[in-house]
């Protein structure tokens, strides 16, 4: 099953743009064009990860990262043009998980959206399996 990727931008032609760049890289695709409904789809559709923005007009990234952080450890991925390490230090705070600074090459995107799902695939094993935990092991030869 594909993962389920939310983006949360008030830019449309972000939102479009993000739907099919991940699509075509397997992802299945939501998108919202304000934080409220963000929220609201982060409740019903349960996605995997969440790829949010900062600066919206009804509810912007600290809000909206706030308010699902209330219900759900869904991953957040801030995408922003902002570049500030007080800002991302801020968002990061408030809940966020990564931050990556628009524009970002597709390929980093990618890559950080599939660690995300990674991180979260292995927080939900399913009941019976168990993780392997390397202990005492002896050092790789040199």
């Amino acid at each position: 099953m594909a993962a389920k990727v939310l983006v949360i931008d008030d830019d449309i032609a972000i939102t479009e743009l993000m739907s099919m760049l991940l699509k075509t890289h397997g992802f299945d695709v939501m998108t919202t064009n304000n934080g409220s409904d963000g929220v609201k789809m982060v409740q019903e559709k349960t996605p995997n990860v969440v790829l949010l923005d900062l600066m919206m007009p009804d509810m912007d990234g600290w809000q909206v990262c706030k308010a699902i952080r209330g219900f759900s450890n869904t991953p957040i991925l801030i995408l922003s043009a902002i570049n500030d390490p007080r800002m991302v230090a801020s968002i990061l705070d408030a809940g966020a998980d990564d931050f990556l600074v628009k524009p970002v090459p597709s390929g980093v995107l990618v890559a950080h959206i599939r660690k995300m799902v990674r991180w979260t695939g292995s927080l939900h094993m399913p009941a019976g399996q168990k993780k392997i935990e390397l202990s005492n092991t002896a050092p790789l030869p040199t």
